[in-house]
């Protein structure tokens, strides 16, 4: 069976979404899973039809950023406008993921989206000497990449080994307090800034990066394995449950 990924719309500008969706559609189908691409306008009810069919959801990046009163802060004058319509899809699926233990992969504001559910913090804007974002009118195609030091004993140093690797890099916010239940297993090694945390129990996979593996995947080694190790995480989720209840239904099988 192919596990089924829930992944949202990344953002409330179809233009936006059309861009940049197909990366995580292609990523999802390229190691082996089905995509289920969550439209921002369903209902509730709908979302979570379609969430309680899935075996792991992947939130993406996006170029809004949370409300800060979520995390009890007011607003940097940096600070992008929030996304509300994303927002609710994401912390419905969080929620389901939560509730059954399913696997997360989240990635650039997906993994700030997590951090803040989780009743992390987050820094509102990165002031370093390290380039973490485009400048303002540079062109998409400029790639902008940095460092990040892995942690030797964490779960992401067996996808990528450990010491350093080379990441791409687009988001002027990041990590600030990890959430709960959400260990750092990555930096910026010149300025500190977290780069990927995965989750401290070992009842349910998570991992949320900061830099894009969507972009790279087709290319590079690491990427491919971030994405791989998603759908083997939930077509082991899928069995488990399937054991656990004989009654069980996918509409995969």
């Amino acid at each position: 069976m192919k596990p089924r990924i829930a992944i949202p719309v990344p953002n409330s500008d179809p233009e936006y979404s059309k861009r940049t969706l197909p990366e995580y559609v292609n990523s999802i189908i390229g190691a082996g899973g089905e995509p289920v691409v969550i439209a921002l306008d369903l209902s509730n009810e709908e979302t979570m039809h379609l969430a309680e069919s899935c075996d792991g959801i992947l939130l993406p990046g996006s170029p809004a950023d949370i409300d800060p009163e979520k995390y009890g802060e007011k607003p940097h004058p940096r600070t992008a406008p929030s996304d509300a319509a994303r927002d609710n899809v994401d912390e419905l699926l969080l929620q389901d993921a939560h509730n059954m233990r399913k696997p997360i992969l989240t990635i650039c504001y997906g993994t700030q989206s997590l951090n803040v559910w989780r009743n992390g913090t987050l820094i509102q804007h990165i002031e370093s000497a390290v380039q973490h974002a485009r400048t303002p009118g540079a062109p998409r195609t400029e790639v902008i990449e940095h460092a990040a030091q892995i942690e030797p004993d964490s779960g992401l140093a067996k996808l990528t080994g450990s010491g350093r690797i080379t990441v791409n890099s687009s988001h002027h916010q990041a990590l600030a307090t990890p959430g709960d239940a959400l260990r750092v297993v990555a930096r910026s090694p010149e300025d500190g800034i977290i780069e990927a945390v995965e989750s401290t129990s070992k009842e349910q996979w998570v991992l949320g990066v900061q830099w894009h593996p969507e972009r790279t995947f087709d290319k590079d080694d690491v990427s491919r394995h971030i994405f791989e190790k998603l759908i083997a995480e939930a077509r082991s989720w899928h069995r488990r449950l399937a054991r656990r209840s004989p009654d069980f239904e996918n509409v995969n099988d």
